[in-house]
């Protein structure tokens, strides 16, 4: 997919870089402002491709930038894994590495400087006050504290630093227009008062900038010339360049904003997927049924199919949800090219050869992809004892069953023909193996006098495999639109998790490690799992089925 096709943000900043636009003869410099609250996930990815996106196609450069300004729920550990997942997506940001706090000082002296030229006041609303004098459409905003005198408000912003309030007792607010229709204008909040240790400053502030105080403050700091961001930050727009425009910051970046990713059958919240986790009903972040990228990437996820996928869908100002179906899509468009074709068996059950020779075996040379010859082949021994899926069998099949059943051939696949003659049940009548007899003269699988063999199995090899774990995915959420449910964890998949115990691989699998992906035919695609795999346990994700249900031009 081409990443470098053209879109609206494209377009604005090729205009502004052009002769006589506001940029020209600048290098075009954007951020990625994570918040370091949690894990990165689906979501921001389409965020961070545009971001990194937008600054690689017109040789530019990128900052990453954790928005720690809000130190109530920061944690390194997040710092860490921001990193890792913008890595993984192929991205970098050189030396241009940042942190919001770095920043709280300068901050505050352009806040001081709001005050002197009268743009800002100490106010002494309460947060009840605050919502009463917020006023209507029809009705303006008001604040008996509007007209502080600047002397006063400058000791009082003073005193809130030093520590000798209560958190409530005040806020800096902008001088900008009560009666503004866009609300964000009404004289916002620009700092409150916050006790609480902040995860690199510690106690040293007890006064904290509000997001759109800071943000606008930072990108000019930082010389970013476009501030990309989503679609919910229009409307703050107005105050992102009032903000730029009354503070003496060195440069004027410009706000575009896009639309968020939506996609159905799972929660981008950070307060749900937090939710999730620390109440059990995941296994952690990096739950392989989670939006987030460690779970996608311990999925079996490529970096290059979720950035196809962020390419596909575009970027646009209209909101709208993209099927959960086309991620998969584009993972199994990549997969189906380059994985390696295995055999594995999930429900095994027994297949005994009764006329191959006891105590012989002998190898195949099975094709890696049928898709691309130069992948080569690998040899699979085969004995009179194999593993097949339980499915493979039926003692009286149904119409149009093609698999094996008394009387039927069918072809072992890369190896024989065989013919079933019937199975061994036990005391119970539960199947404890299959039989059958081959047909020596089809080696390879070839019918040497044309008859037709309609159905092809795949098998391993009993007395030379390797034991799994194999974890069958499917949708976190069964509803389509589970944030819009009242409550979101009634809307749980009860079936969005099969452990699979006792599979029967290909011996060779037994050395493959994370993050490696492999086609298990007739099954569909499975990743190493990189954080429950060890040695003498072998456990394998199912990152997509083979089947595709997303219709491209539907």
């Amino acid at each position: 997919m081409d990443e470098n096709a053209r879109n609206f943000i494209t377009d604005f900043i090729a205009e502004d870089i052009a002769p006589g636009g506001r940029f020209e003869g600048m290098q075009v410099h954007t951020r990625f402002p994570p918040e370091p609250n949690g894990y990165l996930h689906i979501g921001h990815c389409k965020a961070l491709c545009i971001d990194f996106g937008a600054a690689e196609r017109f040789g530019g450069i990128t900052n990453l930038r954790m928005d720690d300004t809000n130190p109530a729920k920061e944690d390194t550990e997040f710092v860490e894994a921001i990193q890792e997942d913008i890595h993984w997506l192929g991205f970098d940001w050189g030396d241009r590495f940042f942190y919001g706090s770095d920043y709280f000082e300068k901050t505050y002296e352009l806040a001081v400087g709001l005050i002197k030229k009268g743009l800002a006041y100490v106010c002494e609303l309460t947060p009840e006050q605050f919502r009463e004098y917020r006023g209507d459409v029809n009705t303006p905003a008001r604040s008996p504290w509007r007209d502080r005198p600047i002397e006063e408000s400058l000791d009082l912003f003073a005193r809130m630093r030093a520590g000798e309030f209560p958190e409530g007792k005040y806020t800096l607010r902008a001088k900008i227009d009560l009666a503004s229709g866009n609300f964000n204008m009404r004289d916002p909040v620009l700092y409150r008062i916050r006790y609480i240790e902040h995860h690199r400053q510690g106690t040293k502030w007890c006064v904290f900038p509000m997001y759109d105080f800071a943000h606008p403050i930072q990108d000019a700091l930082e010389g970013i010339t476009h501030s990309l961001c989503s679609l919910e930050y229009e409307d703050h727009r107005p105050l992102y360049d009032w903000v730029i425009e009354h503070t003496d910051v060195p440069s004027k970046p410009r706000q575009i904003e896009f639309s968020r990713l939506g996609i159905n059958h799972t929660v981008m919240s950070k307060r749900k997927l937090r939710r999730l986790v620390e109440e059990g009903y995941v296994s952690g972040w990096d739950d392989p049924r989670m939006p987030t990228l460690c779970g996608l990437r311990r999925r079996g996820y490529t970096p290059t199919a979720v950035r196809s996928f962020i390419t596909r869908i575009g970027v646009s100002k209209v909101t709208s949800t993209v099927e959960y179906a086309f991620l998969e899509h584009c993972l199994r468009e990549e997969l189906n090219r380059n994985a390696p074709r295995r055999m594995a068996v999930l429900r095994p059950v027994k297949l005994i050869v009764t006329n191959y020779p006891e105590g012989q075996s002998e190898t195949f040379d099975i094709e890696n992809n049928n898709l691309d010859e130069s992948a080569g082949t690998r040899p699979v021994s085969f004995s009179r004892e194999l593993w097949i899926e339980a499915e493979d069998f039926m003692e009286e099949p149904v119409k149009k069953y093609n698999r094996l059943f008394p009387g039927n051939e069918v072809r072992l696949k890369g190896a024989y023909i065989v013919k079933c003659t019937g199975c061994e049940k036990d005391a119970d009548g539960n199947i404890t193996a299959v039989t059958c007899e081959y047909d020596p003269d089809t080696r390879g699988g070839d019918t040497p006098d044309g008859r037709k063999v309609r159905g092809t199995i795949h098998w391993v090899d009993a007395e030379n495999c390797a034991d799994a774990e194999i974890r069958l995915y499917d949708n976190l959420f069964s509803d389509p639109e589970p944030d819009a449910a009242e409550d979101f964890i009634a809307c749980l998949n009860p079936d969005s998790l099969e452990v699979l115990t006792g599979c029967k691989v290909e011996k060779a699998l037994a050395e493959a490690k994370a993050p490696e992906s492999f086609q298990f035919l007739r099954t569909g695609y499975f990743a190493v799992d990189s954080v429950d795999t060890a040695p003498g346990r072998l456990v394998f994700n199912r990152a997509v089925a083979l089947k595709d249900s997303f219709k491209p031009n539907a």
